[in-house]
């Protein structure tokens, strides 16, 4: 089932795979290679943490060669002031240029969301995207029309009283509030069979944000976009969210403008330090 295999030439009996698994599942004795009894394949979380950690390349699962993997080494990661440069410098961005985002590139960053992490790595998630900006269009303007008929007919419940301003700006003064003139759309869901819906969903979104952000794109978390989707059932349902999943939306593609600084607010973070 798990296709565990140890390439017994390469394998220097480190015992790394052993130590590193989550499950606990994968074993050896003295002088052997490593190996997962049976019994216990079902154990396996599929992390694939084996493959990864091993340092000659000698183990494989699922049938997966780790000559394919891309090698890991000091200057692989960006270093820490580039890493907080990014979570200084990105901003949400809420005015876009009029064009699609490279379909090549978009490909590489959905391609990246499956290796997010999840709860007990169950990976239940479901990345809904909007790619073309044709579609984005006729979106909006199903979203405003139904929005404009919801408030018409006085359907438009408290909790989404933050929505009506975006009527008359769409119609009187063609602002859009809520899509922002994004280009795309990416709604992550998480139905019940994921452990932690929420975090996990929160997380994709966070990874995407970043990445997207490196790539030169602009990314804003966006609360009005779930809102018009609660409220709007057959818009929900055209972005294939299913009923009790949980989700959130994501408004991105190439920014019409640069920031040219960080902002200054270090102090803002509350730190409680705990002592013995």
């Amino acid at each position: 089932m798990l296709q565990f295999i140890v390439d017994e030439a390469k394998c220097t009996r480190c015992g790394q795979c052993v130590c590193d698994c989550p499950s606990r599942i994968i074993e050896q004795t003295a002088g052997a290679v490593p190996f997962i009894r049976p019994a216990n394949e079902a154990r396996c979380i599929q992390c694939q943490h084996c493959l990864a950690v091993c340092p000659p390349a000698a183990v494989s699962i699922f049938g997966h060669d780790p000559a394919h993997s891309r090698p890991l080494t000091a200057g692989s990661f960006p270093d820490l002031e580039q890493m907080l440069t990014l979570v200084r410098g990105r901003r949400s961005v809420r005015r876009y240029c009029d064009e699609n985002v490279d379909p090549a590139l978009l490909q590489r960053l959905l391609a990246a969301l499956a290796n997010v992490p999840s709860g007990v790595n169950r990976r239940a998630l479901t990345f809904s995207v909007i790619d073309d900006k044709t579609v984005m269009r006729q979106f909006r303007l199903r979203a405003l029309n139904g929005l404009a008929a919801a408030e018409k007919a006085g359907r438009v419940p408290a909790q989404f009283a933050y929505l009506i301003p975006a009527v008359p700006a769409w119609f009187e003064q063609g602002v859009d509030m809520i899509f922002r003139g994004a280009p795309h759309l990416l709604v992550v869901s998480a139905g019940p069979e994921a452990v932690c819906p929420e975090e996990d969903v929160n997380l994709a979104l966070a990874c995407f944000d970043l990445m997207a952000q490196s790539a030169g794109l602009g990314t804003v978390w966006c609360g009005m976009a779930k809102m018009a989707l609660e409220l709007l059932p057959d818009l929900k349902a055209s972005m294939g969210l299913q009923p009790g999943h949980f989700y959130y939306a994501m408004l991105f593609g190439l920014p019409s403008f640069r920031y040219a600084r960080t902002v200054q607010r270090d102090a803002a973070a509350h730190v409680h330090r705990v002592s013995a």
